[in-house]
């Protein structure tokens, strides 16, 4: 009867088959500005982060270190964050510093991005067209496989990428407090703000992060058993809140990260001087 009555309303009967379209999809909305921005800002990001990379130089002007060189463990680095001066014992890496110390560093987060699950989404639509958008067919022919298959099947890693990411961020925050040490005494300059927003959003990435969230209720099937997981659950929800905005705060770390190295790059080549606040 449902079927006789879906068929009435909808002017065939319900073993017809649905009336074929021509077109490839049927919006009419400007659908391709989104993935065409994304595939622009990203491509913009790559080139530039590479470039910074190897530039192997404009990274530190006291107290700032630019977070695409932090930690810095060459030894001959403008800043290096190991060594007696940080309380730390000394590293040297002399392979890292032939070409840049920041290749030690970007690989981590940045492949830790790239098997991030929003990201994804973007960059599947946005550079491989797949698909492009909601109801726009993907232009690969053949079986999905989806992730399944060689190489994306190692996007799975993501989750363990994410604990070699929370190495980072102690650092990262040792760079906040070094940016308010001007000779010896606190300061606070317009250079310390953009450290500490920078940093600030790049918690909030990883902690937003779907494997911030598993570990720590993901691998519970109760949480009222006893009081341990009952706190699980408590930073459970609280990083499920986090969760919900982790589009926001990819796209926020992402801008904030350039834009703190470009800082000190700048900072660091006298094009700009910095601005003291306190």
């Amino acid at each position: 009867m449902i079927g006789a009555s879906l068929g009435d309303r909808s002017g065939r009967g319900a073993g017809e088959a649905r009336a074929p379209i021509a077109a490839p999809h049927l919006r009419q909305d400007p659908w391709w500005v989104l993935p065409l921005t994304v595939f622009v800002v990203f491509t913009a990001f790559i080139v530039y982060a590479t470039w910074a990379a190897f530039q192997n130089a404009h990274y530190y002007v006291d107290p700032y270190l630019s977070p695409f060189y932090s930690p810095c463990v060459y030894a001959r680095c403008l800043h290096p964050t190991f060594g007696p001066e940080r309380g730390l014992p000394e590293l040297a890496v002399p392979l890292i510093g032939i070409v840049s110390p920041a290749i030690l560093i970007l690989w981590g987060p940045g492949i830790f991005r790239l098997t991030c699950y929003y990201y994804r989404k973007a960059y599947y639509r946005s550079y491989f067209l797949d698909p492009p958008a909601c109801a726009v067919g993907e232009l690969r022919a053949g079986r999905y496989r989806g992730e399944t298959a060689f190489p994306l099947v190692l996007q799975n890693l993501h989750r363990y990428l994410f604990y070699a990411t929370l190495l980072y961020l102690p650092f990262l925050w040792s760079d906040v407090v070094h940016a308010t040490r001007f000779g010896g005494s606190f300061g606070i300059g317009l250079g310390t703000l953009v450290i500490l927003a920078n940093t600030t959003a790049l918690t909030f990435y990883s902690l937003s992060c779907h494997s911030a969230r598993h570990l720590v209720g993901g691998g519970l099937d109760c949480f009222s058993r006893t009081a341990a997981s009952r706190a699980c659950h408590a930073a459970w929800k609280g990083a499920s809140v986090l969760n919900a905005r982790h589009m926001l705060f990819a796209w926020m770390s992402f801008f904030t990260v350039c834009s703190a190295d470009l800082y000190v790059r700048l900072l660091a080549s006298g094009v700009i001087h910095d601005v003291r606040l306190l």
